[in-house]
């Protein structure tokens, strides 16, 4: 628990968390005023999903390297089950980007004519869904969108060539055209809740986060430990049973062992004769003394 808190405090202290919180703001405030722009003109359902498409591919080029792209409290909290994020950097990831939605829903409400201002694009279920079935698409369009962009953001894997925000901006289009009918395609809690803060309208509300939040949870989860390059059940075991990875602590350094070097003595021979030669003469002398 102590590593978890000292992990979350480090990243609280980084100048990356701050400009990241700015780069969500900004790209859930465009997804919300762009996509949801496109429904005050009484646009069809193609154009409310390009729309809604080519904005997420834009905001995931622009901003991708500075925040990872989230835009998405759904997708935010898919990262905190499968340890991406810290826990603090979540927490603030999802208030910051439920600021840039009501933030983006403010702006549109002023710029659009008031004979449109209802129809910002509020999320709701058609008249022949129940709430149990706008839970399921919501869940299953989240679990698609998650699943694409969890696979583009693969690092293990060397078969992807193309443009990895494309990529997710054509999986937010796909959904649209087909939950648009139903649901009119949340998958995002921020883009849901931007609208319906402003016009007040809460009718069914709930779907609109709890879909998108349990189906991006499973879609992280799924793909983190079954689909991903390298993934392998013993990874879901620890991820189940522990709540953060230990940092290894780094091992103390070992003296490196000292080289035994072979030092070759060099003797000067004529020093050596010379004085072998003077030790006789000394002991010659001796025995004479003694014998006189």
């Amino acid at each position: 628990m102590y590593k978890i808190m000292e992990e979350n405090v480090d990243d609280l202290l980084t100048s990356n968390l701050w400009l990241s919180l700015v780069a969500e703001f900004t790209g859930t405030l465009a997804i919300t005023l762009l996509g949801c722009g496109a429904w005050s003109t009484g646009a069809g359902v193609l154009q409310v999903a390009l729309t809604f498409g080519l904005t997420v591919a834009t905001v995931t080029w622009v901003f991708n390297h500075i925040s990872g792209g989230h835009f998405n409290p759904a997708l935010t909290v898919a990262s905190l089950f499968t340890r991406r994020v810290s826990i603090i950097r979540g927490f603030l990831y999802i208030i910051i980007q439920i600021a840039g939605a009501i933030s983006g829903a403010g702006i549109l409400y002023r710029l659009t004519p008031g004979g449109s201002q209802r129809n910002l694009g509020i999320n709701e279920l058609s008249a022949e869904i129940t709430t149990a079935q706008g839970f399921g698409i919501e869940l299953l369009i989240t679990f698609v969108y998650v699943l694409a962009v969890s696979a583009s953001g693969d690092e293990k894997r060397s078969d992807l060539k193309g443009s990895a925000p494309l990529t997710i901006g054509l999986a937010v289009v796909t959904c649209h055209l087909f939950a648009v009918p139903y649901t009119r395609a949340g998958m995002n809690p921020a883009r849901s809740f931007g609208p319906a803060l402003i016009l007040s309208a809460w009718k069914d509300h709930w779907v609109f986060w709890l879909g998108p939040a349990v189906g991006a949870t499973l879609a992280g989860l799924v793909y983190e430990y079954i689909f991903a390059a390298g993934a392998t059940f013993v990874g879901l075991r620890k991820c189940l049973l522990q709540t953060k990875r230990p940092r290894r602590q780094p091992e103390p350094e070992k003296a490196p062992l000292e080289e035994v070097k072979d030092e070759v003595i060099e003797i000067d021979e004529s020093k050596v004769d010379s004085e072998k030669q003077g030790n006789d003469a000394d002991t010659t002398k001796d025995e004479e003394s003694k014998n006189q």
